[in-house]
């Protein structure tokens, strides 16, 4: 391995800076999968999509970003973390200005999927420049902090600044609105961010094709299901030959010299289980933000700026609480003790969510459980991370946080996806024998937020048991 810069025992000198330029691209980055969520009657109304299309919008974008990391995550150890963070902010922000003046819903999937890209390039890079930079705990428990914090606040803060765009100015400001950002980025980074360190290598581009369309055939497999049936051909078939791809890919992996993925790096202690309990945090995350926010709206009858407004008390927990208070709780009591209280804390939230009634009420029935959820969330997103991490060697940090970020996003897309299907099936099933719309509509998110539990529940037993740690 070739070093770019001399290897000393000081710590960088400007790592606070750069953590500052870090953190904008992780808020970028997580805030562009929310954004768009109150802005799609408008873009549909503009755009033409149908009802089953619009969800594509979303899809296409989290499919990419997580189909992808893994090459961004290999990019990065070979081409320096750096490069690639760069590479990936040109991307998106070209992206977002294809999206903003998108002229049909071709278009738009096309875009937010080149963002997708790009996001997949900029977060393992970005994550390994914070990983390298700091080097004593107490300063990557507080670096941590603010990280996931931003990473919170931007999924929270893309439905708030949603609704404010969308409702004051017009929906292609959520796309546009990235173009300046994106560039004081990309004028910052040589200025501030480490060069860090290059390999010699090559990469697995069909490897990458491989993994992103298995998972796109088995996200569209999943949302059709409800229309097509989940034993009918077509959903059968799609899956059948998601399955597939992904099994010739571990075996292509398998017999490579330098594949994407190193099916060694599996060995590395904790890796493996943290993956799987990031995947299961995702999936019970998303849901409660997604529904929460169609109770809010649907249930409630909600503004898009006032259900915006809503979720800020949630966004400011999570900030208050990564930033002052997980980085020393993980440092007193070790990752693994942290990632059991946030999942039990999470899981509590949703169980609490899984009551809400047709006449509820945001000060009985929302506030508390969102509170005890972003508390939950915020003790376990960032010991999530590192139980997934720590073991890996410096040389496979870029792969091992592109694997990391992939088990996020698969989690978020899969687990929505199977619990849009089950919440759509029970709504179905109630209103048929109810005559209010409304119970059918409640009843559905009441499973949707029981089936998120579930989830919750067993990545709590999953850490319990599975994650090593010496505290």
């Amino acid at each position: 391995m070739k070093s770019n810069q001399s290897t000393t025992s000081a710590p960088y000198p400007l790592r606070w800076t750069a953590l500052f330029l870090l953190c904008i691209a992780q808020f970028i980055v997580i805030m562009d999968t929310s954004i768009i969520g109150v802005a799609l009657p408008a873009i549909q109304s503009d755009l033409g999509y149908s009802q089953t299309g619009l969800q594509w919008i979303f899809n296409a974008y989290v499919i990419f970003f997580g189909g992808f990391l893994l090459l961004g995550g290999k990019l990065s150890d070979l081409i320096g973390a750096r490069k690639t963070f760069m590479w990936g902010f040109a991307l998106l922000t070209l992206a977002s200005l294809f999206a903003g003046v998108a002229w049909s819903d071709s278009a738009l999937n096309t875009a937010r999927a080149l963002q997708g890209l790009g996001s997949a390039f900029i977060a393992p890079a970005a994550l390994t420049m914070v990983m390298t930079m700091f080097t004593d705990p107490q300063e990557l428990g507080k670096a941590f902090g603010y990280w996931g914090a931003a990473a919170a606040a931007g999924g929270s803060a893309g439905v708030f600044l949603g609704g404010v765009i969308t409702e004051w100015m017009s929906w292609e400001w959520i796309f546009l609105i990235n173009i300046p950002i994106g560039l004081f980025v990309l004028i910052q980074s040589p200025k501030v961010l480490q060069k860090g360190t290059t390999q010699k290598g090559s990469v697995d581009m069909s490897g990458a094709i491989m993994a992103t369309s298995a998972l796109v055939l088995m996200v569209y497999a999943i949302v059709s299901a409800e229309s097509a049936g989940w034993l009918s051909y077509k959903t059968l078939g799609l899956l059948l030959v998601a399955v597939v791809l992904f099994s010739v890919f571990l075996v292509s992996q398998g017999r490579k010299k330098e594949p994407l993925l190193p099916l060694s790096i599996f060995k590395v202690p904790n890796l493996s289980a943290g993956n799987i309990i990031t995947a299961l945090l995702a999936g019970s995350w998303i849901p409660l933000w997604f529904y929460l926010n169609l109770y809010l709206q649907q249930v409630l009858h909600y503004t898009a700026f006032n259900s915006g407004l809503a979720l800020l008390p949630m966004t400011l927990v999570i900030m208050i609480v990564m930033v002052g208070f997980t980085g020393k709780l993980v440092v007193k009591f070790g990752f693994k003790a942290n990632l059991i209280a946030g999942l039990l804390f999470l899981t509590a939230s949703l169980v609490l969510f899984s009551l809400v009634p047709v006449e509820g009420s945001f000060v009985t029935h929302v506030l508390p459980a969102s509170l005890l959820g972003a508390v939950g969330m915020s003790l376990a997103y960032i010991p999530s991370t590192m139980a997934a991490m720590s073991g890996a060697k410096p040389e496979e940090m870029g792969l091992a946080s592109g694997l990391v970020n992939t088990s996020y996003q698969i989690g978020s897309a899969l687990g929505l996806a199977v619990i849009v299907v089950i919440a759509a099936a029970k709504t179905s099933s109630v209103s048929t024998v109810v005559a209010s719309p409304q119970e059918g509509l409640v009843a559905g998110f009441q499973t949707a937020f029981t089936a998120a539990a579930v989830l919750s529940g067993l990545a709590t037993l999953m850490t319990v048991f599975s994650i090593k740690t010496s505290k």
